[in-house]
């Protein structure tokens, strides 16, 4: 079963490329437009979100698709990255996988050239993220070399002790 954040990357990811969510069988294709501003999705991005979280992703789906959002949070369909292009997609937790990749109709995609799509990054907290590894790394290597001269220490106290008792 696919989780709402998971459903969410799902459609952030594909409204990068295009693809529109048909609302309401098809009277209102939608296509949110930017998907990301800065380090979070955009206003428009969390409206469209919320309506379709609302009602329940009933009669929602995303174009090219044949899985209503209502299905992909339910336990019958997961999300897994396509074979082809690495976007995710539904699968089917039992029986028959959906017919197609979503990018089936997209001229372009894959396009290893360009960016792919990408979830906000908030690049703050990712370079305190680094900083914080950068610093266990140095704590943990300034342990290392105290271990290793302790072990030194009690290595040159042994081998004094040694000498000592052999030369008594």
């Amino acid at each position: 079963m696919a989780s709402q954040q998971q459903v969410r990357e799902y459609l952030a990811y594909w409204f990068q490329l295009g693809k529109k969510i048909v609302l309401r069988q098809g009277v209102n294709p939608f296509l949110p437009s930017p998907v990301i501003q800065g380090d979070r999705y955009s206003q428009e991005f969390e409206d469209c979100w919320q309506y379709i979280f609302a009602i329940g992703g009933k009669d929602c789906y995303l174009e090219g698709t044949d899985q209503t959002i209502e299905e992909l949070l339910s336990p019958t369909w997961q999300l897994e990255d396509c074979a082809r292009c690495e976007m995710p997609i539904p699968l089917a937790t039992s029986g028959m996988p959906a017919q197609v990749c979503p990018c089936y109709d997209l001229p372009l995609w894959p396009n290893n050239d360009v960016p792919g799509p990408r979830a906000p990054v908030s690049s703050l907290s990712h370079l305190t993220e680094i900083r914080e590894r950068l610093e266990r790394a140095d704590r943990s290597t300034a342990d290392d070399l105290t271990a290793d001269n302790l072990g030194d220490e009690t290595l040159g106290k042994k081998t004094n002790l040694e000498t000592n008792s052999v030369s008594n």
